[in-house]
C-alpha cells in the first residue's frame, strides 16, 4: 500500500468517526437548529468518509492488480 493510499484510508476513517460522533450526540435532547445542522453535517461527513474509503480500496486493488 503506497502513502497516498493510507492517507486517503486515515482521512476516510477520520470523516466517518467525525459523523458518527455528531450522529450520536442527537442521543441528547438539543435546540431544533443544532438538530439539524448535526444531522446534516452528520450524514455528509459519514458519506464522505464511506466513498472515500471505496476510493482507496479501489486504487489499493488497481496498484496491486497492476
Amino acid at each position: 500500500m503506497s502513502l497516498s493510499i493510507g492517507i486517503m484510508y486515515a482521512v476516510a476513517a477520520l470523516f466517518t468517526a467525525i459523523g458518527a460522533g455528531l450522529l450520536l450526540s442527537l442521543t441528547r435532547p438539543s435546540a431544533p437548529g443544532k438538530v439539524y445542522a448535526f444531522r446534516m453535517i452528520g450524514i455528509m461527513a459519514m458519506s464522505l468518509g464511506i466513498v472515500l474509503l471505496m476510493s482507496a480500496s479501489a486504487m489499493w486493488r488497481w496498484s496491486v492488480a497492476a
